[in-house]
């Protein structure tokens, strides 16, 4: 299977971030919007982005109680973002208001979000984590949150590609596996601290691979991104 992929639009500028949406319009799978963009321009900034006729994955991360996170996600589907995520580590009762709100969506005559837990972020590794008082490994921690977001209404996890052979393993092929942290053979990890390149990402069973400076800093976008998919083109057909 071929991974898709999503190109991070990670800027708070918003011509910026509509030359961009144009510019790689017909040559991803999708746009991802981070707090950056979104805090600065919200529902009216999304929508002039929405113009470029691609999926987006609407990256807010939301954590709070139960009741806030639900309301959020009902005003965000409005929206119609392909996929909305909130933490993981907010608990099984928020994931589950936040499943429920998003299901709402369809009686209104919207397509419902997909929605997703973000597990561990990819900026973190095991000191980290035993920092923040949760022990074991990052991969451990991830499995946990996975099968409770899974038991309480989340249709997948952002992870690392790190885990996603255990994922996969421990929850199937139907549960989504959306993966930041891609870096190209040889570039800089920058603050990341768990990553992969694409085709590895692929190999290992990735649903969605979210790259972004990779594509964007490139001098030529819409070759930089041919040329990540051919790569995973090629892999896909060994």
């Amino acid at each position: 299977m071929q991974s898709e992929i999503y190109c991070a639009l990670d800027t708070s500028d918003i011509g910026q971030a509509e030359n961009l949406a144009g510019q790689l319009s017909g040559q991803v799978d999708g746009l991802k919007i981070g707090m950056e963009y979104f805090y600065a321009h919200g529902a009216n900034g999304y929508r002039k982005l929405a113009n470029a006729q691609m999926p987006i994955f609407l990256d807010l991360k939301l954590h709070d109680i139960p009741n806030t996170v639900a309301q959020a996600v009902h005003a965000l589907a409005q929206l119609e973002p392909r996929l909305l995520n909130v933490h993981g580590g907010g608990g099984a009762a928020m994931m589950r208001a936040a499943a429920d709100a998003a299901a709402q969506a369809s009686d209104s005559g919207l397509a419902p979000p997909t929605m997703l837990a973000v597990t561990v972020l990819t900026s973190l590794a095991e000191g980290d984590l035993h920092a923040m008082g949760i022990k074991g490994t990052p991969r451990e921690q991830v499995l946990r949150l996975a099968a409770l977001a899974r038991a309480n209404g989340m249709q997948g996890v952002v992870c690392s590609a790190h885990e996603i052979e255990a994922l996969r393993t421990e929850m199937g092929d139907d549960f989504k596996l959306i993966v930041p942290g891609i870096r190209l053979a040889g570039s800089d990890a920058h603050d990341q601290k768990r990553v992969m390149t694409p085709e590895q990402a692929q190999s290992a069973g990735a649903d969605i691979l979210v790259i972004g400076r990779a594509i964007t800093e490139a001098d030529n976008m819409a070759a930089a991104a041919q040329a990540i998919k051919a790569g995973l083109a090629a892999q896909d057909g060994d």
